[in-house]
């Protein structure tokens, strides 16, 4: 393993588990190759558009990316990321394809704290099978800017816990992007299978048989961009998110002790206020540990609230933990295409998982769908009102003058590109709060409205129909007009 001084069971299933992956040629792959020789601890950085294709093969010694160790001579294939492959002892690498930017890192410090952090978390656990009827493993809340490291700390951390046998809980606070889910989402899932080096978390396989092991993750709608946006609904989801997962982690003893790791979104690093939604997921998750990336500011007031001496006997340690030197900024275009890239792949799969979605017609009698109010949404119906006053046919039910977070709508050509939040509360169901915290059984794509025949073609990862259940569809994530030809 390319950790020094662990060691970690089950690496035999490693290489398997991902020899069974990529090993169809590309037209990178048939590109001449160069080769690069990292030194210990140093990385590989590499920026890919999703236009360029980008392999990587490891020839003699270790590395890993994110905490996941690269197989021996099996060719890995990148497409819109912004990675490193680190060494601790050195590696040989084959390199082929093109890249917007790829250089040697030396600056690497960042790897041997975020490896005793794992070790801290390890002894955490230990202390917690021990005790079972103790409070269980760490509870670790990661905050920071955007773009900092945060979500490779973690899928580092949960690799790293996974290869020792544990099987941490993830929690995914950011709507951004998703978790086994698309954007617009709050998921949790319980990792107990080997992450991939290419897709990391993989997929959830809902319409088929795959090759990585099945995932099935807890997800709850959240179609904001940012907390700041719905603050209260967001902190509602959090505590329903967090009920749902304390009461999943009584029931099994391994996943107790392995604890839990929360990433947020940048948008919580707002002293203007006083760290409220922070406040709040530690309260709700009953965080025993908090790390902070990439602001000194955030972190010495979150040590002054949380650990400080007016903390009394509730404080909880703050570590303030080193940016890595090869955290990439990812801009608007980028963090679109991942959006829609996510959302693709939820429906269709990867080359290695294909998914088969399946075709659903449904008479607008048959639906009930609910709009969830935004600021995007509404600056989007409020253009297209203005576009064509006189066009009455488009114009959803309710007023957009309404005060309500969600409302009842009759389907319309602005629901076209959008997905849609299948709710396990029944269809009748009339109060809204209900409506907001109830979990999501699955996504469905807008894929046609015909308001004359009064019908809406629906794309789904399922081939049997959802039946009476509400439907939601809000402003986040942005249409993605082009999924279906």
């Amino acid at each position: 393993m390319a950790l020094p001084g662990l060691s970690l069971p089950g690496l035999g299933l490693q290489s398997s588990h991902i020899a069974s992956g990529s090993n169809v040629p590309n037209a990178a792959a048939q590109q001449t190759a160069r080769q690069e020789d990292l030194a210990p601890r140093t990385e590989w950085r590499f920026e890919v558009n999703f236009q360029q294709q980008y392999t990587i093969r490891i020839l003699s010694g270790n590395a890993e990316l994110f905490g996941v160790e690269l197989a021996s001579n099996q060719p890995y294939n990148f497409s819109g990321i912004k990675g490193a492959i680190f060494t601790w002892q050195g590696c040989r690498l084959e390199i082929s394809g093109e890249a917007e930017s790829e250089y040697l890192g030396q600056e690497t410090d960042y790897a041997v704290e975020w490896l005793n952090v794992h070790g801290m978390l390890e002894t955490a656990r230990d202390d917690a099978q021990s005790t079972p009827n103790g409070d269980g493993g760490p509870r670790v809340l990661v905050v920071g800017p955007d773009y900092v490291g945060k979500s490779s700390l973690i899928r580092s951390l949960t690799a790293w816990a996974v290869q020792s046998g544990w099987t941490p809980t993830i929690v995914n606070g950011d709507p951004r992007e998703g978790l086994l889910a698309p954007p617009g989402s709050m998921s949790a899932v319980t990792v107990g299978s080997w992450l991939s080096v290419e897709d990391g978390y993989g997929i959830s396989p809902i319409s088929g048989p795959t090759v990585s092991p099945v995932k099935a993750p807890l997800v709850y709608h959240c179609p904001y961009t940012s907390p700041t946006e719905k603050p209260e609904i967001y902190k509602s989801l959090l505590t329903r998110t967090a009920l749902s997962v304390t009461n999943k982690l009584e029931e099994n003893a391994l996943a107790k002790h392995s604890g839990l790791i929360i990433d947020t979104p940048g948008a919580l690093n707002d002293p203007r206020s006083n760290y409220a939604t922070v406040a709040h997921i530690v309260s709700e998750f009953s965080i025993s540990l908090i790390l902070t990336l990439g602001s000194e500011r955030l972190s010495n007031d979150l040590i002054r609230r949380f650990s400080g001496t007016t903390a009394g006997a509730d404080a909880i340690p703050v570590l303030r933990i080193t940016k890595p030197a090869g955290a990439a900024e990812k801009d608007a275009q980028f963090m679109k295409q991942l959006q829609n890239q996510q959302i693709r792949q939820y429906f269709f799969g990867s080359s290695k998982d294909p998914l088969n979605p399946h075709s659903h017609t449904i008479a607008f009698a048959d639906l009930n769908i609910w709009r969830a109010n935004s600021r995007s949404l509404t600056q989007a119906m409020n253009s297209s009102a203005t576009m064509d006053d006189s066009d009455d046919d488009y114009a959803p039910t309710s007023s957009m003058g309404s005060s309500q977070d969600f409302e009842r709508v009759t389907p319309s050509q602005e629901m076209l590109g959008r997905l849609v939040a299948i709710k396990f509360c029944a269809g009748s169901e009339t109060d809204e709060v209900a409506i907001r915290d109830s979990a999501v059984m699955g996504f469905a794509y807008v894929s046609e409205v015909d308001e004359g025949k009064k019908r809406v073609r629906f794309l789904s990862p399922h081939p049997q129909r959802w039946g009476d259940r509400a439907m939601v569809w809000g402003g986040w994530p942005e249409a993605v007009v082009d999924l279906v030809g």
